[in-house]
């Protein structure tokens, strides 16, 4: 599996943006005021995906007092934070192409509601996408540490004979 890549991420939030700026261009006088309750769901998604991967490194580092981690926890969890990440691109799009549209009417009250609650919702998108790229990075084995018992000798042979 690859790292995400951040002009992935890019291209699925301007395509999301697009696709937002039409449909409320098309739907805008039928659509009901937008709810705050995104913004609030991404940004506990992020906290918990911070926690996790704080939690994961000692874990997987194997360090002293650190519970040892099963082994299908970390690809199932960097399956997670990929998701995660195109899912934020995705709501942070469709959160812009929002704003984009509403903007230039500001002095309207619905549309000024529907601005700063799709701005606070593209806020907490790029706050979801910045800890699923955290968790990803965290999912990575950090090489071995060598010591030096394991340095090659004289005679090609690791360790000590």
């Amino acid at each position: 599996m690859q790292p995400t890549k951040l002009w992935s991420l890019a291209v699925i939030a301007v395509v999301s943006a697009a696709v937002a700026w039409v449909a409320v261009k098309l739907a805008v006088a039928s659509m009901p005021p937008l709810p705050w309750t995104a913004a609030g769901a991404l940004v506990l998604l992020a906290i918990g995906e911070v926690i996790v991967g704080r939690n994961l490194g000692p874990r997987l580092d194997g360090r002293p007092g650190a519970k040892p981690i099963q082994p299908t926890a970390v690809p199932r969890l960097a399956a997670l934070a990929k998701a995660s990440s195109a899912a934020a691109a995705c709501f942070g799009g469709l959160a812009i192409g929002v704003v984009i549209y509403t903007v230039p009417s500001l002095d309207k009250p619905t549309l000024r509601h529907d601005a700063i609650v799709a701005s606070f919702t593209a806020v907490a998108a790029v706050l979801l996408a910045a800890a699923a790229l955290y968790l990803e990075r965290c999912c990575r084995a950090s090489p071995p540490k060598e010591d030096d018992d394991d340095l090659p000798s004289s005679n090609g042979h690791r360790g000590r004979r």
